[in-house]
């Protein structure tokens, strides 16, 4: 064993240290020998990151004493947690994938309202307006022009030959053809219908919506002429309303849809930065600082779990200004709260365990999907708890919920941060 003197000085009022040695064993590892003098007014430093002494503070609030010789306890063992969350949610701008999320939930927030009209005619195309006009022919044609009356954007002309109106929408004078015919079948009268439109483009598939409506309107009035000859009576249909197709969208795909990724990314991010610290060997100068490995999860995970309702906040209130209005704020953002404390610690205690940033982040992925399916088990999805709570017409559980997935996250969080308390920091 060899061993060198050391010696450190300070300036300007600094801490000097003397008289003490370094002993270096086989194994490489420094080891202080000697009584060393400090300065006036300092102890010792303890290499688990507090101090020597049983009266000295830790960085994770712990110790007999909550304030020392200096002025520092839980005040500073709070702001040094605010140090760690500042520098790495300081390091987000250098992560690309993680700002190009933000970027598209930004642009799909700031532009809804006229996102929400082309997003919306993938799944509804009848929700854009259209003016379509169907030539119709047969002996039962006057049935389908009085189901088709009144219907925006849905015109109709009779045809009384059938090679007339096939020589009409060959030349394009009408955008679809409807053949309509009784006939006799085995059960009495019935009605067969032909329609032929435009293939492979979206003015076909608007016509199709169009005449779908047109149809459904026509089978509910056959069922009302035909129910005096049936022998019991039929099942009631509900009754047609009038909404706008976009309300649906806008509350049951949009919202949700920007009130979950910020939650999502947020745990996300917890993954990265700890595995980050871990192969890049920077974890080690976050513990000499003096930080223990606790207070470290703490700083990280802070900065972490802000993302979720910071971005459900910011996302909403544009949605607000877009003119789609976000009713019972507090309890959504309660509600992104508590799923962000929750996957942001399952985002921690992942990055601890597993050390691997791409092995760590499959498993967090995989997990966040198989909890998001599963929950089609509980009382009430979380993403109609969101629709439900933003149209300001809850469920008899939706508030409930909310505060649940709150008292959920802390507790996660909570379970989380003990098993971090005795994970061996010398073995990361």
């Amino acid at each position: 064993m060899s061993e060198r003197p050391r010696r450190r000085d300070g300036s300007g009022g600094g801490t000097a240290y003397d008289g003490g040695v370094d002993s270096v064993d086989d194994s490489g590892v420094h080891r202080a020998v000697g009584d060393g003098t400090f300065g006036s007014g300092s102890r010792p430093l303890r290499t688990d990151g507090g101090r020597s002494g049983n009266d000295g503070p830790r960085a994770d609030g712990g110790g007999a004493s909550s304030v020392d010789a200096d002025g520092r306890g839980l005040g500073w063992a709070l702001r040094v947690r605010g140090v760690v969350a500042r520098r790495d949610l300081a390091s987000l701008t250098s992560e690309k994938t993680i700002v190009l999320a933000l970027l598209i939930q930004l642009f799909v927030a700031a532009f809804s309202s006229f996102l929400v009209v082309g997003l919306t005619s993938l799944y509804d195309p009848s929700a854009v307006q259209g003016d379509v006009t169907v030539g119709v022919t047969g002996d039962a044609a006057d049935d389908l022009v009085v189901a088709a009356a009144g219907r925006d954007g849905l015109a109709t002309v009779t045809f009384d030959d059938r090679e007339d109106a096939l020589d009409a929408f060959a030349e394009s004078r009408v955008d679809a053809l409807v053949v309509a015919e009784h006939y006799e079948g085995a059960n009495g009268s019935r009605t067969s219908i032909e329609a032929t439109a435009p293939a492979d483009s979206f003015r076909g598939t608007l016509i199709v919506a169009q005449l779908r409506e047109a149809l459904e309107s026509l089978e509910r009035q056959e069922r009302r002429d035909r129910a005096a000859f049936l022998d019991s009576p039929l099942v009631p249909l509900p009754d047609e309303v009038s909404a706008s197709p976009y309300f649906g969208f806008s509350y049951t795909v949009l919202v949700p849809l920007l009130l979950f990724l910020p939650v999502f990314i947020a745990g996300s991010v917890a993954v990265d930065v700890v595995t980050e610290e871990i192969e890049r060997g920077t974890l080690e100068l976050l513990q000499v600082a003096p930080l223990s490995l606790t207070a470290i999860a703490d700083g990280k995970a802070l900065g972490a779990v802000l993302l979720g309702p910071a971005q459900a906040l910011l996302w909403m209130t544009l949605l607000s200004l877009n003119g789609i209005a976000v009713a019972n704020l507090g309890a959504l953002l309660v509600f992104t709260t508590g799923l962000s404390l929750a996957l942001v610690a399952v985002g921690i205690g992942l990055g601890l365990v597993v050390r691997e940033r791409q092995r760590a982040q499959l498993l967090y992925s995989l997990g966040v999907l198989g909890v998001f399916a599963g929950a089609v088990a509980l009382p009430e999805h979380p993403a109609t708890t969101a629709a439900l709570l933003a149209i300001d017409s809850p469920g008899a559980f939706s508030v409930s919920l909310a505060v649940g997935y709150l008292v959920l996250g802390v507790a996660v969080a909570l379970g989380i941060r003990s098993f971090v308390a005795r994970i061996d920091a010398e073995g990361l």
